[in-house]
């Protein structure tokens, strides 16, 4: 009577779930680390299976590989939620490992979403994990060496899982359809099949989950169901994960670039996923003055403007505000002399400590402070023509250095030939400011 539940969940299942391979040999897509000659490959045929920790996007096969492994070794398979599971929960599964291990068997025990273990379930795992009680096999979207306890990670191999190409993702949709745990009766035209392969993000699991749903009415499948069945669709991601970061590093990389239209991707990529437009704005004012700096000191005008803007106007009218300063900002000439001479200046304040104010920088309102000698020997710079030369302002231990090298991009170039001309380092005269500029 069980094995017929069985069967009978087993056939109610979703297809991704029904279509999961059973064998190494069956997985597909995942060449990198499952190719001939690989090490996980290796390591599972010799049935030498350490522990690992499964990284990459969702929909990639992380969960279905981990069951393959189970298959493929002598191993028993213990799965175990790090979101829905406690550490009673844990501890009764590692009890079973510890009496398996004592009459000669193994555990593998399959974390999902490893990332999710908090401090107490990470600690109650290490020492099962070092003596061999369980080979752990964790799984997540999440760069594991920001998520996962450092002692155990350093006990475990990591292997990163790629989205799936459009060609691995057609071939298992045409094996979802010829196999008879999946839609052998449905039909769809090839070109649907590759349009979902294209349409579905490199994730197996949708890929499988909209062919499922298109087969349901028992029409054929062509390509204009497949378009509407996407049209709709969204590009989330964790805002807290690696695909949010990964995609916010490409745009900012694309604007330091130069590249207006790698940028204005990566920005609609980021706002149809759901991130607020203020943290584009945000990271935009940001960028303004660290990658752009005084080669156009106008750019930061542009980006605080857009963030009034948008304030005042919400979405979607402010869209072309943020589409104007996203391609102003990338095509503005580039500078990073402003964001080197904070760093300099900091850490000329971090080895020196708090330097003596030269008695001449000094401020001196009293009679008093006068007569000690503060403020002695200032040169008002206006009574000079607008410039003292030979002025020290820096504290003595300093004297001479030089944070601010302005770049001869934009109108640094001009900012540099200036303060040449004033530290009597260049007798050339500036270049003529750009009205424009």
């Amino acid at each position: 009577m069980e094995d017929l539940f069985d069967r009978q969940a087993q056939t109610n299942a979703p297809l991704a779930e029904r279509m999961r391979p059973e064998r190494l040999s069956d997985v597909i897509g995942q060449e990198a680390i499952l190719g001939p000659g690989k090490l996980l490959a290796r390591l599972v045929r010799a049935d030498r299976l350490p522990s690992i920790v499964l990284y990459g996007p969702p929909g990639t096969g992380k969960t279905t590989l981990a069951r393959v492994l189970a298959n493929e070794t002598s191993a028993t398979f213990e799965a175990f939620s790090a979101v829905l599971g406690g550490v009673p929960e844990l501890r009764k599964l590692l009890a079973a490992a510890k009496e398996r291990r004592r009459r000669g068997g193994r555990t593998i025990l399959f974390v999902d979403e490893i990332h999710r273990f908090n401090k107490a379930q990470q600690d109650a795992l290490l020492p099962h994990v070092e003596d061999g009680t369980v080979t752990l096999v964790g799984a997540t979207t999440e760069n594991p060496s920001f998520a996962v306890n450092a002692a155990l990670l350093s006990r475990a191999r990591v292997f990163r899982l790629e989205s799936l190409a459009p060609e691995s993702i057609a071939q298992l949709l045409r094996r979802a359809l010829s196999d008879p745990r999946g839609l052998p009766e449905a039909r769809a035209e090839d070109d649907a099949i590759v349009a979902i392969a294209h349409a579905s993000g490199g994730d197996a699991r949708r890929a499988l989950t909209v062919l499922e749903a298109l087969a349901a009415d028992g029409r054929p499948i062509d390509v204009e169901s497949v378009r509407q069945a996407f049209e709709t669709r969204t590009l989330l991601y964790d805002k807290d994960g690696d695909q949010h970061f990964d995609v916010v590093s490409a745009f900012i990389k694309s604007m330091r670039g130069s590249d207006p239209d790698a940028s204005l991707y990566w920005m609609f990529r980021m706002l149809e996923a759901g991130d607020d437009p203020r943290f584009v704005l945000r990271r935009m004012i940001i960028f303004a003055s660290e990658d752009i700096g005084n080669a156009d000191p106008r750019a930061l005008q542009v980006a605080v403007a857009a963030d009034q803007a948008f304030a005042r106007l919400g979405m979607p009218e402010a869209t072309h505000t943020l589409a104007q300063c996203c391609t102003y900002l990338a095509v503005a000439p580039k500078s990073n002399a402003v964001y080197v001479a904070w760093e300099k200046a900091q850490a000329a304040v971090h080895a020196h400590g708090a330097l003596t104010v030269p008695m001449h920088l000094r401020n001196a309102p009293t009679q008093l402070m006068k007569s000690e000698g503060r403020g002695k020997g200032y040169r008002y710079p206006h009574d000079e023509g607008g410039f003292a030369a030979g002025v020290a302002y820096l504290p003595a231990p300093l004297e001479g250095e030089r944070f601010y090298a302005p770049t001869k991009n934009g109108l640094e170039a001009q900012i540099g030939a200036r303060l040449a001309r004033l530290r009597g380092e260049s007798t050339n005269d500036p270049p003529k400011p750009d009205r424009d500029e």
